[in-house]
């Protein structure tokens, strides 16, 4: 099978290759692109090992909640945010200009309590801020009600509304990609009003449904009207992707597998009325078939967030398994407790999984840390927490752990270090488990 490095040969800059991925696949290529939500170091890392490995790009995107002018819950701006990914690509020697930025859900999100002016006057910010700092896939998504929005508070703005607006920021994006210097890669767009609840949905998976062809035909044909209407037809020809819903998602206490049949008319459309394709998001968990089937059903960009951080969690979990086991009473050792610092952390601020999480005390003491919600990622950060994993990490480099030892907590890394492929040190073992992700993703795509 030709692979995603082949079918990208010959690309002028990253806008180049997110098209000539696109007509790959529209033509009967079955490849793709994976895109990391997330801005954890390791994670990070991670992916420009798998990137590097592979011979390809990598994709990192930062939705308007994570960073936007404000600092978001980040603390960074979009240029902050495009020098910290450039800062972790030159630490790790892989080439910056392999780096596919890209801006999640930017709209009206994050403001969507406030009155629409409001709202769209810091979404146009936010817009100008992510294409000035060279972020070149630019998902506009207007689909949030705003305060003053008439009608059922509970329900997304008309198609019209939410047209005019994802219009109004597109023109903010060209502009702002007109002041940029003479041959910067153009913004590449994608668009599309049923987007799943980023980080995953908090619903029943029964109220999981497949987008309908009326509901796409009728986004479709709202946006390319108005993006002429607008003479915005040059940003239209870059349009690669809407996004859908193929009836894939996730929560903390369930897992919704894709079903080719349920897609059938999504890829039929595709393939016989339009020539794009579409974006999934909230692919995390799904096996490595159901993301092999997405790819060939042209749904050519799959998104991934928390999967590759609960990945994280799970090795530095492991570890702390193997601290305890190993080092517990050892003279001059003072254990890390990571998870009960990380678990401190949770219970001391509520904000970012208390509304996620249901049930009586050990349910929620179960959730913060094993749910595939992974709200847990927010924490890692927090000084106390990273103080914690540092003295993990420290310790265990002090003190390697015994391949026994290894072995029963980390079997598929033992191997990997029986095998010499990684070796026997905290931070290889963490990449090496958020690499069995990676990997998943990257074949899918046809990238490994």
């Amino acid at each position: 099978m030709k692979s995603m490095r082949h079918a990208f040969e010959g690309c002028s800059d990253v806008g180049d290759l997110l098209l000539k991925m696109v007509r790959s696949n529209r033509g009967g290529v079955p490849v793709g692109l994976f895109s990391i939500c997330s801005a954890h170091r390791l994670v990070l890392e991670a992916g420009m090992m798998q990137a590097a490995a592979d011979d390809t790009v990598l994709c990192i995107e930062s939705t308007s909640n994570q960073v936007n002018q404000f600092g978001g819950y980040m603390g960074m701006n979009p240029a902050a945010f495009a020098e910290y990914a450039g800062s972790v690509a030159s630490a790790m020697g892989f080439p910056r200009e392999r780096i596919i930025l890209g801006g999640d859900h930017l709209g009206p999100h994050v403001w969507q309590n406030e009155p629409a002016n409001a709202a769209m006057m810091k979404a146009r910010t936010l817009v100008r801020d992510c294409v000035l700092a060279g972020y070149t896939k630019i998902h506009l998504d207007a689909s949030m009600r705003c305060a003053d929005d008439p009608g059922n508070k509970n329900t997304p703005p008309g198609d019209e509304v939410v047209t005019r607006r994802v219009v109004d920021l597109c023109g903010v994006a060209e502009a702002a990609h007109a002041e940029l210097p003479a041959g910067s890669p153009a913004p590449m767009y994608v668009i599309g009003t049923e987007v799943p609840v980023p980080g995953g949905e908090q619903q029943a998976d029964s109220g999981i449904a497949v987008t309908t062809i009326p509901d796409v035909e009728r986004t479709l044909t709202l946006a390319r009207d108005a993006f002429m209407a607008h003479g915005l037809g040059a940003a239209w020809e870059r349009v690669i992707a809407a996004v859908v819903q193929p009836g894939v998602d996730f929560s903390d206490s369930w897992i919704l597998e894709y079903s080719r049949e349920k897609g059938r008319q999504l890829r039929s459309y595709v393939e016989n009325h339009w020539h794009l394709i579409f974006e999934a998001h909230s692919t995390d968990y799904q096996p490595g078939w159901a993301l092999k089937q997405l790819v060939e059903d042209h749904f050519a960009i799959l998104k991934v967030g928390p999967w590759l951080t609960f990945a994280f969690r799970e090795a530095v979990f492991a570890l702390a398994a193997m601290e305890s086991e190993w080092l517990s009473g050892k003279r001059g050792v003072v254990l890390s407790r990571v998870r009960e610092v990380l678990d401190e952390a949770m219970l001391k601020n509520r904000a970012h999984w208390e509304k996620y999480y249901h049930g009586d005390e050990r349910d929620l003491c179960f959730a913060r840390k094993y749910s595939t919600s992974d709200r847990s990622r927010y924490y890692w950060a927090q000084p106390e927490v990273q103080q914690a994993l540092m003295g993990l990490f420290r310790n265990l480099a002090e003190h390697p752990v015994p391949l026994t030892l290894l072995s029963q907590f980390m079997p598929a890394q033992y191997q990997a270090v029986r095998e010499r492929r990684i070796t026997n040190t905290p931070v290889e073992l963490v990449h090496g488990k958020i690499l069995a992700v990676m990997d998943t993703y990257a074949r899918a795509c046809g990238m490994s």
